[in-house]
Order: C-alpha cells, then structure tokens, then sequence
C-alpha cells in the first residue's frame, strides 16, 4: 500500500502534513466529522457528503474492506476523508476489495496518518469550516490563496451533481443476509402503490425501504416539474410524492420549493426525510438555519413525542428547521443530543417529514415504521 504526501490548509489557519492515498490532486471542501462506529462506506458513499470532507472519530477505518452492496449511490460524492489510521488488511467474508483499492476506483481522495481525534476537536469549538487538501500545493501560503478563493459550501448547488439525469423505477427490496449469495427477495409489483421519489442525492437503503414496505418506487430528477406530479395524482397514476435526503444548503433550491408549494396547496401525500425535510419547510414558509457542526453519525438518540419512546437514529446535517415551524406542525421528534426539531406531521395535510435516516437500522430497527406508515396515507389515496 503506497502512500503519498499531501498538505491541508484549513480556514481558521491550520496548517498540516499528512499522507494520501486514493487520487492525487487538490480539492477544496467543508470539513465535517462522523461519530459511527461502523459503516464507512455507506457513510462515504452517501450523496448527502458531496462537497465535503469526512472525518471518522472511530480511528481505525478499512478494517472490513468494501463491497458493491453496501455502495448507498452510484459512486462517492464526497471531497475526501481523513482518518487517523488506514488498516493495511481487510478481513471480512463480504469484503471484494480493500479501502486503499476502494479510494483509487471511486477517484476519491484519502487522507491518514492525521491527528483525528484534535480535528474533531477543532470542529467542535470553531464549527464546520471549509479547507483545502494538496498533494501538490506544499506551502500554507499557496494553499491559503486557493481557499479563500475558491466557493463555499453554502455557494455550491451539489444537488445537481448527484441527482438522476433520467427516471428509473426501483423495485428492490432490503437484502436478505442469510443468504450466502445475497439473492434479493422477490417483490411483487402487481399490487403494489406507486409513488415518485424525487432525488436530491437518495440513498439506495432508503428506496429498498420505500419498497419493502409495499411502494413502487419510479424516482425522478431534482427538477421534475410539479405540474406533471399533480395532474399523475389526479388521475391516480401515483399515490403520493417521497422527498429525498441530499446535500447543501436547501436555502439554494428555491425552484425546487417553490415545486414542492405547488405539491402542498394540491394536497398531495408527502414525506421527505433529510433535505426533503428541510425543504418542506422552507415551502411552508419557514427559512432554515445553519447548525454550528451538524450531526453526523449512526448513534443518535431521538425522542418519539408521540409514543413518549427513545429510537437510535443515524444522522447527516449540517442543517435545520426552526423552532417557529410548530405554528403549522405538530412536533413528532425531538434530538436528545440538542432538542433540535426531528421531525414534523403537518397540521391538516397528510404531508409529515424526519430529519435523521430511518433506514440505516442503527437502533437497528425502530425508525423504519416511518415507511409503513407512508405506504398506509398512500393506500387510502389510489
């Protein structure tokens, strides 16, 4: 395993030398950190980290290799990852390739050999920022220019990176991993409901939920037109509209609010979980605020308000609804970590939305009801 030298500029002025490995180059991103334990590479591979670079508070990363049915999207979005150690093995019956072989194919850019636990830290205190990494930039000077010159985060629509160019229909379900060759269970289409999911970066996991919970899935691009949703409602060709996690600020997508008002006034069956939430939100006429270091990890404690209940939940934001949003929103989940907003059933809509990521299973399973209960508000409406 070769590693190379890469240098990192961040933007309160941290100056670091580190080793590389995966793609060379420069890239410039938000730095942000990720408290799971396990599943890196459903966490990188999750579109909702497009312009960003991951850090894992867990300090051992590529210990179980990777494998294509863990890939949450297509390809990687991410920046880049920093890691306090890179295991030179992988050990693990499911494993086809290792995290360094991983990183060359996805043209992903890997960072270790950096002190981790002080990043996180840093984060901590100063917030998420942006920072530049260079295996070809050596001087804090030169990379000091480059960052402050180049876009930040909140200026980048990276919805339109990781979208669907074209409409596809989904009819996988949750794989069975007690089998050995992880043959997917068969679903039955025939009397299934059909729904459109529009992809604003959707995570495979999230759409085999949607299906196993009895939905047929056609997901969209970010810029499908709402006119055609509510005139496919009308005439019942689909049941209800699912708004997908996704990455940036949604302040940015103002078309795509503007979309989702049309949906709302025409009563149409919502649910959106991550950026879809947000954007509700923002559709309903109640702006979205920045959080100092989001959430991001797999063991975050959330209350159910309506069933007085505790749910462990998987989370990646950097952003959040406002407290004032209770004016048009019953309140159905609260963060135990902040007492940020989780989740919202809108008041005489069948529209409701969750901020954290049901289908992750980090509890392992106590959020997925979230699929049913949709699937049950699209039943009664085709």
């Amino acid at each position: 395993m070769e590693l190379h030298d890469i240098w990192l500029y961040f933007a309160n002025g941290l100056f670091l030398k580190a080793k590389g490995f995966g793609k060379k180059g420069t890239a410039i991103g938000e730095v942000v950190f990720n408290t799971s334990m396990t599943g890196y590479q459903e966490i990188i591979s999750d579109p909702s980290y497009a312009g960003q670079f991951i850090v894992f508070c867990m300090p051992e990363i590529g210990i179980v290799g990777c494998n294509p049915q863990d890939m949450e999207s297509r390809q990687a979005f991410a920046k880049g990852v920093l890691i306090r150690n890179l295991s030179k093995i992988s050990s693990n019956f499911r494993a086809t390739q290792d995290l360094h072989a991983f990183f060359a194919m996805q043209n992903l850019m890997g960072i270790c050999n950096v002190d981790t636990r002080g990043i996180v830290k840093m984060l901590r205190d100063n917030g998420a920022m942006m920072m530049i990494a260079s295996s070809q930039l050596q001087t804090k000077e030169a990379l000091q220019d480059m960052l402050y010159k180049a876009k930040k985060i909140e200026e980048i629509n990276h919805v339109a990176e990781v979208s669907t160019k074209t409409s596809y229909i989904h009819n996988e379900g949750t794989f069975d991993f007690t089998h050995f060759d992880y043959t997917k269970l068969p679903y039955d289409t025939k009397h299934k409901k059909r729904i459109v999911a529009i992809d604003y970066g959707i995570k495979r996991n999230i759409l085999n939920e949607l299906s196993a919970a009895g939905l047929l899935v056609e997901v969209v691009p970010y810029t499908y037109q709402a006119d055609i949703l509510i005139e496919r409602y009308k005439k019942k060709e689909i049941g209800g509209v699912f708004l997908s996690n996704g990455p940036g600020d949604p302040i940015l997508l103002q078309e795509q609010i503007n979309m989702i008002k049309q949906l709302i006034t025409a009563k149409i069956p919502i649910f959106g979980i991550c950026l879809g939430h947000q954007l509700l939100s923002n559709a309903h006429g109640y702006a979205t605020y920045k959080l100092k270091f989001g959430q991001h990890g797999g063991n975050h404690p959330v209350k159910n308000m309506q069933t007085n209940t505790l749910e462990i939940t998987a989370q990646n934001h950097n952003y959040n609804v406002p407290e004032s949003i209770a004016a048009v929103a019953n309140i159905t989940h609260r963060n135990l970590f902040d007492n940020t907003i989780e989740g919202v059933y809108y008041k005489d809509s069948p529209i409701f939305s969750v901020q954290h990521h049901p289908e992750s299973s980090p509890g392992p399973r106590e959020a997925s009801k979230l699929f049913t209960a949709f699937e049950a508000i699209v039943s009664q409406t085709i």
